[in-house]
């Protein structure tokens, strides 16, 4: 990826964080974490690269000797952030055991590697081992205004992909076929990446983590697309929205307006102060009241960013409070097994003022109807 966006001054607030947690390191490696705190697009290999970030000291990050000139050219290298590499005949994890001299608790990205894991707690047995989520969950949770306008920017890149669906959704084509054409014009919209194309027609769509099939796509099918990637900026999209080939059953257009409404009713109680929990049971109880309760099968929503699933989750039983910055999914569905299914999936945002929710994408939220 290029153009990641990069604030080092997250470094120094999980340094400061590491600190109040009680501990004496977080261990780094490539991924989401590694990105947001250091803009390092780092390969996720079998040799070992660790941010180490300690609340008494710079933080280093650790390298294999052929990584070294990625690294240095990573804005990390441009901080001065010291970089420290090891041979192929080398220990990396005794490297890192011997910068945190006297450590009892480090933490390691949630992510990483399990053959990571027990390399470090073969290097350090005496330390306890923690999980590094709790701690940058919350640095990341809220998203800073920059970060707000790049998830504008994944939003508008997707609603186009989904302005032209009419173009490839078509009775007589594979779901397969239409897969490769949305991929295609997820690049072309501006993401770096395709990280999913779901085209669940028929009772595909009932699945709700159908991806696509050989099956032929019929008139009259009601046909669930799931679409999202990664943009230069390294952040996320993620939109759903539910067509039509020819004019709908009334039984669908019936079921589908209960889940209209239920999506609506998520997006208007939605603002700070109130809990996840509270956002995925008004969408819930719409659904119930519909007598399609039982359908609806999954959370509410989830937390995006850096990744396309991260905190916070719209979950019975999340009691945390919103707070401005925070970027989530709205996307309630039902699925009828063997039969078709529906979602509305917007990607929002808190507002700076907590009143209110920003939706980030604005296609038209109706069952969209397009020519068999």
């Amino acid at each position: 990826m290029t153009r990641l966006l990069v604030d080092l001054g997250r470094l120094d607030r999980a340094r400061t964080a590491t600190a109040a947690a009680g501990l004496d390191a977080l261990l780094i490696s490539p991924g989401p974490d590694l990105r947001y705190l250091a803009g390092y697009e780092a390969l996720p290999l079998e040799r070992l690269t660790c941010l180490v970030v300690r609340p008494d000291a710079d933080p280093v990050v650790v390298v294999p000797r052929l990584e070294r000139s990625a690294a240095a050219a990573s804005p990390l290298g441009a901080a001065g952030v010291e970089i420290r590499t090891w041979e192929e005949t080398e220990d990396p994890y005794a490297l890192v055991a011997g910068l945190v001299p006297g450590a009892s608790r480090v933490a390691l990205d949630d992510h990483m590697w399990a053959e990571k894991v027990l390399a470090f707690r073969r290097a350090m047995p005496e330390v306890e081992q923690h999980l590094a989520g709790p701690v940058l969950r919350e640095l990341r949770m809220r998203k800073t205004p920059e970060e707000v306008d790049a998830l504008r920017r994944a939003g508008a890149a997707i609603d186009s992909v989904h302005a032209r669906m009419g173009e490839w959704l078509r009775a007589g084509r594979t779901e397969r076929e239409i897969g490769t054409d949305i991929a295609e014009a997820i690049l072309a919209a501006g993401h770096a990446s395709v990280d999913f194309v779901i085209v669940g027609s028929g009772p595909n769509g009932a699945s709700p983590h159908h991806e696509v099939s050989d099956r032929v796509v019929q008139p009259g099918d009601v046909v669930v697309v799931d679409i999202g990637g990664t943009t230069p900026e390294g952040y996320c999209s993620d939109e759903t929205r539910t067509y039509v080939l020819g004019e709908p059953a009334e039984e669908v257009s019936a079921f589908y307006a209960v889940l209209q409404d239920a999506q609506d009713a998520a997006c208007r109680w939605a603002r700070a102060g109130v809990s996840a929990e509270s956002v995925d049971a008004a969408a819930r109880d719409v659904i119930a009241d519909g007598g399609y309760g039982p359908a609806f099968v999954h959370r509410t929503g989830h937390g995006i960013g850096l990744s396309t699933h991260e905190e916070p989750y719209i979950v019975a039983g999340n009691t945390e409070l919103l707070e401005p910055g925070m970027a989530f999914s709205i996307e309630p569905g039902i699925y009828l097994e063997g039969r078709f299914g529906a979602r509305i999936e917007d990607i929002v945002v808190v507002t700076e003022d907590g009143s209110a929710i920003e939706r980030l994408n604005v296609r038209p939220r109706e069952l969209v109807r397009l020519e068999a």
